[in-house]
């Protein structure tokens, strides 16, 4: 059995505070806990519209502070926004209040346009150039190791150090962190959601064909984070996916809207392009009921030939998603977590 990972995002629904999108998140870690899931992971996004998860280290230590056993971390932190040591203390704590527990996905990408990342950081143009010594060096610090000889920053020490230490993942939707992470001997995760798949299997295969052994991990570590909805039927389900649906066409447009209810979603008069381009969007989606929703993604671990899966969830009603994840954790054989 792969193992299968949550990726919440925290996601803006019409009529509702962004306070609910963050506390849902947290009631929603504590769920899948005891569904078995094996991560739960949070995004980092800014100045977005449908996406209301700014800070992922805040959000993960509300989480790990509420939970036992599921691991815990970033899907990803935007390394470009920040300095490494900055990351790295934050991750060492992290690891203390939950230790052994914690995960520290990492993205290049700005998690926004560019003037919202000039706002969060004026250095951010230049960062995503250095993305890969900043990964060298915020390793070593996550580590306790030694920087490189001559790093001006050499005698600066990282805090607290403990016995365990956070996971270091690459994650990203194209070659270049495919790379990275196979230079490093890291984990990779493609998100295969963001992009419906597009260029996945080529970075897969050329991470595998890269992929240099680490101390950590000896051979390649692949998985991928789809977008999945499951309901007792096939008929509920594609109407609960209708909001998903709505927010992706918009996206198309450059609007990030929140989610509606998925009658008023359905009901819009959209013209023969829009309705073509629902028909591709559902196409690329994996929604159904519980079995339908398993054997997609088993079709796909088959395909890429990745170890894990991270299942990202859409649903206007909170309800529907919490339901569609025990479906899927039921079908496919996760092992439940006592309470």
């Amino acid at each position: 059995m792969i193992p299968l990972s949550i990726l919440d995002q925290s996601v803006a629904t019409a009529g509702r505070s962004g306070g609910i999108a963050i506390r849902n998140t947290i009631e929603l870690a504590k769920a899948c806990e005891g569904l078995g899931y094996k991560r739960f992971w949070v995004s980092e996004h800014h100045s977005h519209g449908s996406i209301v998860g700014t800070a992922p280290e805040v959000l993960i230590a509300a989480i790990a502070s509420q939970t036992k056993s599921i691991r815990v971390g970033s899907a990803g932190v935007m390394l470009p926004h920040y300095a490494p040591l900055h990351v790295a203390e934050q991750f060492r704590v992290l690891d203390a209040i939950a230790p052994g527990r914690i995960d520290l996905g990492l993205g290049r990408a700005p998690g926004s346009d560019g003037r919202t990342a000039y706002a969060l950081n004026p250095m951010a143009n230049e960062r995503p150039n250095q993305f890969v010594s900043d990964i060298r060096d915020l390793q070593c610090w996550l580590t306790g190791s030694p920087l490189p000889e001559g790093h001006p920053f050499a005698q600066v020490k990282c805090f607290p150090q403990d016995e365990t230490v956070p996971e270091v993942w690459i994650l990203g939707s194209s070659d270049y962190g495919a790379q990275v992470a196979a230079y490093f001997g890291l984990p990779y995760a493609f998100a295969w959601f963001f992009t419906d798949g597009r260029g996945g299997k080529e970075a897969i295969e050329l991470y595998k064909s890269t992929f240099k052994p680490s101390e950590r991990l000896p051979e390649p570590h692949p998985a991928i984070c789809v977008w999945a909805l499951a309901a007792e039927t096939e008929a509920e389900a594609l109407r609960q996916y209708q909001s998903r649906a709505r927010t992706r066409l918009l996206r198309d447009r450059g609007i990030f809207a929140s989610l509606e209810p998925p009658d008023v979603a359905g009901g819009y008069d959209y013209s023969d392009a829009e309705r073509a381009r629902l028909v591709q969007l559902r196409q690329s989606a994996i929604v159904g009921n519980a079995s339908q929703v398993a054997d997609g993604i088993e079709k796909l671990v088959k395909h890429l030939g990745v170890r894990e899966i991270a299942i990202v969830t859409w649903a206007y009603d909170e309800e529907v998603r919490h339901e569609s994840y025990r479906l899927i954790a039921k079908t496919m054989g996760l092992t439940p977590r006592p309470a």
